[in-house]
């Protein structure tokens, strides 16, 4: 695994050619352009191919992975093709090729494949341009990174397809090489109500019923246009007004101190917070939010970006607190999602969406814009600058950013949990000396350990390392490497980084033994197991010597496999039942669950039976752990001969008769570390302590015995001077 970290570190592979051609080969032309009777060869660079019925063109076919980076879970590209027509509307998108190991065996590809009918009909430059609702990924349960990369993938791609080629009105956007607008937190101070509207600080959006019936009838729907809003023309359908409270003399004069102080503590770093308030015959909340969660009438628009807000981004507030402000019906504030790139420098709109009912279960909808650009008194420029070296990989909110970056950004709490568990093993690790000699706190911080691990690691974070993951990296080294694959999972980098440095110090047992959700699972069901008195069935040393190899037989079946097809030895790593115990939680079809059961109920009997025997990933770290630097688990020179209580009582039997540790199979739990250290338990420090205790009972008796010898002349003398007195 070293080996493998170090060619993360240095391997660069060769950036491959476009594989277009390869996935149009095996497509038919009706199938992947609807109307098509040809795909032409593809031109450009990155390369479409135009589709054609006779002399006709209809659009272009793209492959996603040559526009932005597809690399998923399993550290291979997503490859999908797109056709997009000279509108600039999506006609359809295949899923061509993929790696995904959570698709392949654990959820069925065609819950995949019916997300990306959602993109078909979507017109990209409506969308751009805010003219349509924003397209929301249907993410699916346990493929949540798979999918989002499917829907980040197609949508940047797509628009980057319709700029390059002016489809569906969009234009290459020009580069930006001017001073950089941001915002002075300092400037400006707390202004009422109307020095706010004045300046722009506030900015509204008035519409009128006469307005709403005007736009309904400009859409030409007959329907829409016969159920028009009742009431006199000039009546107030919305009053809408916008602010971003963020900018902090805004905040402080819409908001008043106390809201404006609870809002920074409740904003995180980059993050900013809007405030709309609406008052007449519409509502700009509606009950959507509270059937779904989702504010579905409005939507705000910044670039190619759209936000929607969900219920648990959103405070409701009783007033206005600036000096002068109406008596609104809805205040609410909104918290914009740090993920989101969302500029408050920047010019935005918000959209505002209108629906009328034409139809027992059909509406006709219109958008109306407010527009929103922050005063200049807010601003400052500065001249741009461009980060040095691989600092500039850090921003998130960067144009441009990697996903993974702001699956970074996303899961940094996460990422700070686990860092700190880390730190805590280490400190065990390193300290083991002072820790075994409390074999009360050893038991209970290894029990806490596990608990965290099971339920905060594997249950709760879904970062259980796999055998495909080191399939992957092999496979990726041979075709062309591009490691921010492995950037996609924060975790799942943490631990392979932590795995790395532990099989330098101390083998396969750092993770194996304390980090691996799934040897938890099994060591707390034993636990359980003898807590009921479940009798417990060592096997004889001949046969657990024998049954040892099994192990690296099956991780070399699953590494000659990967060799010939990644996406066979993925199907055949069914054989870790991690997926099904420990990231999806046995919700999965009976068959695996079955195995999963058939594989822990032996462990009740055998403790950690899998990882003795089965376990592939435990081979494969096994093998470059023993190449560790240190020997931590100290030996007496009695051990093995005579003395066999540690390899009696050790766990999973990692310590041959004649006193050895085989450290492909310690799984690091320092019960014999405890031992060890136990005069009361280790029968070589036993023995110290009797010889000590004998000692020092002799030594009490010689003691005793010249004590009783003076007193006895004491006496006598005591006896010859009273004599001696009577007789005079």
């Amino acid at each position: 695994m070293i080996f493998l970290v170090l060619a993360l570190l240095l391997v660069s592979g060769p950036v491959p050619a476009s594989e277009l051609p390869r996935f149009l080969a095996g497509v038919e032309p009706q199938a992947l352009f609807p109307g098509a009777d040809r795909i032409a060869k593809p031109e450009g660079d990155p390369p479409v191919a135009p589709a054609f019925h006779g002399d006709e063109q209809l659009g272009f076919v793209f492959l996603t992975s040559d526009y932005v980076n597809t690399t998923g879970y399993s550290g291979k590209p997503i490859h999908q093709l797109v056709a997009i027509d000279l509108k600039g509307v999506i006609r359809q998108v295949l899923l061509v090729e993929h790696h995904e190991p959570i698709v392949l065996i654990g959820i069925p590809e065609k819950r995949i494949k019916a997300v990306l009918n959602d993109y078909k009909s979507l017109d990209i430059g409506k969308l751009v341009r805010g003219e349509i609702e924003n397209q929301k990924v249907d993410v699916v349960s346990g493929a949540t990174v798979t999918v989002m990369v499917i829907d980040d993938t197609i949508l940047r791609s797509a628009i980057k397809v319709a700029r390059a080629h002016h489809l569906g009105g969009l234009k290459p956007e020009p580069e930006h090489t001017g001073p950089t607008a941001v915002i002075n937190a300092g400037a400006g101070t707390v202004e009422d109500w109307p020095a706010l509207l004045a300046d722009g600080s506030v900015q509204k959006l008035r519409l009128t019923l006469e307005q709403v019936n005007q736009a309904f009838a400009a859409a030409g729907d007959p329907l829409a246009i016969k159920r028009p809003e009742k009431g006199p023309p000039d009546e107030v359908f919305i009053k809408l007004y916008a602010a971003v409270v963020s900018i902090p003399a805004i905040g402080r004069s819409l908001l008043g101190e106390a809201e404006y102080k609870n809002l920074t503590q409740r904003l995180k770093p980059g993050q900013q917070a809007i405030l709309l308030a609406g008052d007449g015959r519409y509502s700009f909340k509606g009950s959507g939010y509270v059937r779904g969660g989702i504010f579905d009438r409005f939507q705000l628009m910044q670039g190619d970006a759209s936000i929607r807000f969900h219920d648990f981004q959103h405070k409701r507030l009783r007033h206005i607190a600036a000096v002068g402000a109406p008596d609104i019906k809805d205040v609410d504030l909104f918290l914009v999602p740090p993920d989101q790139g969302f500029d408050p420098a920047l010019p935005w709109k918000l959209q505002l969406l209108v629906g009328r009912a034409t139809g027992p279960r059909k509406k006709a909808f219109q958008t109306f814009d407010l527009t929103y650009s922050p005063p200049q008194k807010y601003l400052s420029f500065i001249e741009p600058e461009k980060p040095a070296g691989l600092l500039a990989w850090f921003d998130a909110d960067a144009p441009g950013a990697p996903l993974w970056m702001k699956m970074w950004v996303t899961k940094l709490t996460e990422v700070v949990v686990l860092l700190v568990a880390l730190a805590v093993l280490t400190l065990i690790f390193f300290f083991q000396d002072w820790l075994v000699k409390r074999p009360r706190l050893t038991d209970r911080v290894r029990i806490g350990f596990l608990l965290f691990t099971l339920f905060g690691i594997g249950w709760y974070a879904n970062a259980q390392l796999s055998v495909v993951n080191i399939l992957a990296v092999f496979n990726a080294l041979v075709s062309g490497f591009d490691w921010s694959y492995f950037l996609m999972e924060p975790l799942i980098f943490i631990l392979w980084g932590s795995v790395a440095a532990s099989l330098l110090f101390w083998g396969r047992g750092a993770y194996c033994g304390w980090l691996c959700p799934f040897g938890a699972l099994q060591e707390l069901l034993n636990r359980l197991a003898k807590l009921v008195k479940i009798p417990q069935l060592p096997l004889p040393w001949g046969l657990h010597e024998r049954l040892w190899p099994l192990k690296y037989l099956i991780f070399l079946v699953l590494f000659g496999f990967s060799l010939h097809s990644l996406g066979i030895a993925e199907r055949l790593a069914e054989v870790e039942p991690f997926k099904t115990a420990i990231i999806l939680k046995f919700v999965r079809d009976w068959p695996f669950v079955l195995f999963a059961v058939a594989v822990l109920v032996p462990g009740l009997f055998i403790e950690r039976f899998y990882c003795r025997y089965l376990c592939p990933l435990g081979a494969a770290l096994a093998i470059p752990g023993r190449l560790r630097m240190f020997e931590w688990l100290k030996r007496y020179k009695e051990c093995g001969a005579p003395c066999q209580r540690c390899a009696n009582e050790c766990m999973v039997q990692a310590i041959h008769p004649e006193g050895n540790i085989n450290v492909n199979e310690c799984l690091y739990c320092l019960h014999c570390q405890v031992v060890y250290s136990d005069d009361h338990a280790c029968p070589v420090l036993i023995q110290k302590r009797l010889k000590r205790e004998r000692q020092s009972s002799v030594s009490m008796e010689r003691k005793s015995g010249v004590a009783l010898r003076v007193e006895e002349i004491r006496r006598k003398a005591k006896a010859d001077a009273e004599v001696v007195i009577t007789s005079d």
